[in-house]
């Protein structure tokens, strides 16, 4: 591979249920002779996705301590930094968003970030598309309408659960939202793949269309300030604010203006993505470098430590506005501040319950559990999916579902590997307890 080449890089799209694993297995297994990375992002707090992804083990990555198009931006950053540091490795990134995402901020990355612009190329948003759901998916969420607005290629999956009639009405609607786009009709995620890997599609111009903003990305942090700081320690004071503790990172700057303050900007995108420290009163100081902070603010007014090892430009970001919380740093001026857009919020309604247990399952339990789930809350779970260990079954049993759909089927053997379920449900209104209670009474 000529070394000064930039690798192409798809974007996987598509609401949850849409068919995007199933494409990217159809990618990995198939004989085209690319070599691809694959970084996956999941909605929720077990991930399920990597182990439902076959082959290039060695090649996959997984984040799941947020939605890819908003926190973990810095965490996507990073893997594409490491993933370059051996791009003999491979040919090609796939890059699977989950079913929550919207792609604009994903794309942004590789235009707002200059050491990925280098070195990476969009080749193509594809979004996959549902045609049993997306219409309810569509008059309810405003994800699933903007992951169809930018997509430059549309699998319109699942095909065979819907007649003609309603394919035609669908593909009116997809087509009223994106024009643009080529739409292909898919049973099972399955078409030529010359149609979604190096297509070239991606136009900025026409991103620029759907969303005037889309050079505008959205940050982990609220507000960012610059200072100068001489060496040693200086109080930092809050008072209460509307949430009962505040994110921030302090990093050095090359300038006490606002071209300091600018310079900074996508290093604190990759410091919020990393595990913060919690601090509370009195606790343990704030220390400029690559540390997200998170500073307890459960009664009031607060004092927190800044220590200072050498005279300079320190630039501020805070996960709100410096005013929300009258946040002061004594003894310093502040030169330059500027505000940012915040992350896009997904609806409150929608949360995901992880389930992790070694115990295995008796199958006659379990299906009766499975069956009078979907019965009553059907319409509420979006997506189920996960591994399962069921006794006197040597292979791990996969399963998939999408409101009433449901899918379970042995997989490959266990083998000398631990056994054990891991479950995802993502949707409304979704009882924890009884979730966990009613797996529990599935346990052989």
């Amino acid at each position: 591979m000529n070394s000064s080449k930039r690798v192409p890089v798809t974007v996987l799209t598509g609401f949850l249920g849409s068919g995007k694993t199933t494409l990217l297995n159809r990618i990995l297994s198939e004989n085209h002779g690319k070599r691809i990375a694959v970084i996956e992002n999941e909605f929720g707090e077990v991930g399920v996705d990597n182990e439902l992804v076959i082959g290039a083990e060695e090649e996959i990555f997984e984040m799941n301590n947020g939605c890819i198009c908003c926190t973990v931006r810095g965490d996507l950053i990073r893997i594409l930094g490491n993933l370059m540091k051996r791009r003999d490795k491979f040919d090609y990134i796939m890059v699977e968003t989950t079913g929550m995402a919207d792609p604009g901020p994903v794309a942004q990355t590789f235009f707002m970030d200059e050491e990925v612009q280098r070195q990476l190329e969009l080749d193509a948003i594809v979004t996959l598309v549902d045609a049993k759901h997306i219409e309810g998916h569509l008059d309810k969420m405003d994800e699933a309408g903007k992951q169809i607005a930018f997509a430059d290629v549309i699998l319109l999956n699942k095909t065979d659960l819907v007649s003609e009639a309603d394919l035609e009405r669908i593909e009116r609607r997809i087509s009223a939202m994106n024009a643009a786009a080529k739409v292909f009709h898919t049973r099972d995620a399955a078409l030529p793949l010359d149609k979604v890997l190096n297509v070239g599609a991606f136009d900025l111009n026409r991103a620029l269309a759907v969303d005037d903003k889309f050079l505008e990305p959205e940050y982990p942090f609220e507000w960012g300030g610059v200072y100068r700081l001489e060496r040693g320690r200086h109080r930092m004071t809050l008072a209460t604010g509307p949430d009962p503790s505040i994110l921030l990172a302090l990093v050095p700057a090359s300038s006490a203006d606002a071209a300091g303050l600018s310079a900074q900007v996508e290093a604190a995108v990759r410091v919020f993505a990393d595990d913060e420290k919690e601090i509370a009163p009195g606790g343990r100081p704030v220390v400029p470098g690559n540390t997200c902070y998170r500073l307890a603010l459960d009664q009031g007014p607060f004092q927190f430590d800044v220590d200072i090892a050498e005279s300079g430009a320190y630039a501020l970001f805070t996960e709100h506005h410096r005013d929300e919380f009258d946040l002061r740093i004594q003894s310093a001026e502040l030169f330059a501040a500027r505000e940012f857009k915040p992350d896009h919020e997904h609806d409150e309604e929608i949360k995901s319950v992880g389930i992790t247990d070694p115990g295995a399952l008796d199958s006659t339990r379990l299906n009766a559990w499975i069956s009078q789930l979907l019965r009553d809350q059907g319409n509420d779970i979006f997506r189920m999916k996960g591994v399962l260990n069921v006794a006197g079954e040597d292979r791990r049993v996969v399963f998939q579902g999408v409101h009433m759909l449901f899918d379970a089927a042995p997989e490959r053997k266990w083998g000398t590997r631990p056994r054990y379920n891991r479950l995802i449900f993502i949707g409304r209104n979704l009882d924890r307890a009884a979730l966990e209670s009613g797996f529990r009474a599935c346990l052989a």
